[in-house]
């Protein structure tokens, strides 16, 4: 038996009026100080108020947000006692969200004790809106919580299947003027998730769906968004995309792009979607033979027609780094600007994390160490896989 989960999705001009609809007395909006400052807080507050509730708001979210942070706004909801939580941000801001959702109704869990095995019934407490503010993390259409070990340096994947957002609202006003850098990062995030849903070895009709939609609005409108901030269809289409994206990957899990680059950034801090996004060609090269047919599906369906299944495979891996190099992406590790001696002696920690990530064991041809560690390498100089 399997699922297939999905928030309330609301969408299009003004999306943001949804919160007029909101039922309650209390809100905690979730999210960081550049938020604030950009005005989004004000603006969800205002849409509140002609709800008639009233709000709080916990902008301490960091990048990658840590255990600790999720307990400190734990805290402030159990001081505040609302009827909802609000992320209003990127995959952080919802991270940090589904935590504090879990620790509001259970203050004793730890958050890196959060497990798919436990009834939780979270909605007794409270409900959950996303509003993303970016196009890539697609956290607003998923259950899993990315939490970092501030300690070990080590980033957590946790949750469980409660944690899905009850509502995601994606108003494209709050993407419109995204820098171009966090633009290249969070699209090739998407890509990356559209990808991997659709070659999972957990993948299935549901999921194929909105992982080819995905990827087909990604490959024609990421450059776009990426050149022109201001571009209302690109941004539109790219937001569409990311939720698309991680409705795919949420319902039939990442791969090893995932495992590999969250210990990547776990280690040396990279972000997210440069992480996963750095490593996906390389990956995708060391599965082309044994998820050929998917990766030809992939390319076929986005017009590349000529050759067999590795044929177009290997032009659809010529796609992703071309479409990566267009959006400012690093195609190594070297690139990424990580000194080789400081890689070199993390290789056997990147190993490690990369073979513990539950996203190891989803893909057609499972990676052992050795494979892993010469992945690393072949990463950090920018070399075709050709093992």
């Amino acid at each position: 038996m399997w699922y297939f989960g999905s928030p309330l999705i609301v969408f299009g001009d003004d999306a943001l009026e949804h919160l007029r609809q909101t039922q309650g007395k209390r809100a905690l909006i979730i999210t960081d100080r550049t938020i604030v400052k950009l005005g989004f807080v004000e603006r969800v507050g205002n849409e509140l108020a002609k709800a008639g509730l009233e709000y709080r708001v916990f902008d301490e979210v960091e990048p990658d947000p840590s255990m600790q942070t999720i307990k400190r706004g734990a805290q402030v909801a159990l001081d505040y006692q609302p009827d909802w939580l609000i992320s209003l941000g990127g995959g952080s801001a919802m991270d940090a969200a589904k935590g504090i959702w879990v620790l509001y109704a259970w203050p004793d869990m730890e958050p890196d004790a959060i497990s798919p095995s436990e009834v939780l019934n979270l909605r007794q407490k409270a409900h959950l809106i996303a509003i993303p503010t970016t196009s890539g993390t697609g956290a607003e259409a998923t259950w899993m919580i990315v939490v970092t070990d501030v300690e070990s340096q080590r980033k957590i994947g946790v949750g469980s299947r409660e944690c899905m957002p009850d509502i995601a609202i994606l108003d494209t006003s709050l993407v419109l003027g995204l820098p171009s850098q966090i633009t290249g990062d969070t699209g090739m995030d998407a890509l990356t998730h559209a990808i991997e849903g659709y070659t999972s070895n957990w993948r299935s009709d549901f999921t194929d769906a909105p992982a080819l939609i995905a990827i087909k609005l990604i490959l024609e409108y990421l450059s776009r968004a990426y050149n022109n901030g201001s571009d209302g269809k690109a941004r539109m289409h790219m937001m569409h995309a990311a939720t698309l994206a991680s409705l795919s990957f949420g319902n039939a899990m990442a791969g090893l792009a995932h495992s590999m680059g969250h210990a990547l950034g776990g280690l040396f801090h990279t972000p997210h979607g440069r992480a996963v996004g750095l490593f996906l060609p390389y990956t995708m090269e060391y599965l082309a033979e044994a998820a050929a047919d998917l990766y030809a599906g992939i390319a076929r369906f986005m017009g590349i027609s000529d050759g067999s299944d590795l044929e177009v495979t290997r032009a659809l891996i010529a796609r992703v780094r071309s479409l990566a190099k267009t959006v400012g992406q690093p195609l190594s590790v070297r690139e990424a600007g990580i000194e080789q001696t400081t890689y070199e002696q993390a290789l056997p920690a990147l190993v490690e994390r990369a073979e513990n990530e539950a996203t190891t064991v989803t893909v057609a041809r499972i990676p052992d160490s050795v494979d892993l560690e010469r992945m690393f390498r072949y990463a950090y100089e920018g070399k075709t896989v050709d093992f």
